[in-house]
């Protein structure tokens, strides 16, 4: 999406909290693992370029990985991983 396309910028912040809600039963049993790929994937470069200043572009996992939402709704598995695991 170019930054001009407020529209679709729009909509693209309005419906990742959609998306994430709609998830949330899975995110609350599985999300550090989930999360953790997703992002691994976006940034290991097999996904577009979430900002692109040159050719004004933003990418949608831009709105994903900032989100506060998923963080939160995957805190719960990330916390019992971590006590399983021994690093808390």
């Amino acid at each position: 999406m170019r930054y001009e396309e407020k529209a679709k910028l729009a909509a693209a912040r309005a419906l990742v909290p959609v998306a994430i809600l709609v998830v949330s039963p899975v995110l609350l049993v599985a999300g550090a693992p989930v999360r953790r790929r997703y992002l691994r994937y976006v940034y290991r470069g097999e996904a577009p370029t979430i900002l692109d200043k040159e050719q004004d572009r933003i990418s949608v996992h831009w709105f994903v990985v900032t989100s506060t939402l998923l963080a939160w709704l995957c805190r719960p598995t990330e916390a019992l991983a971590r006590i399983v695991s021994g690093r808390g």
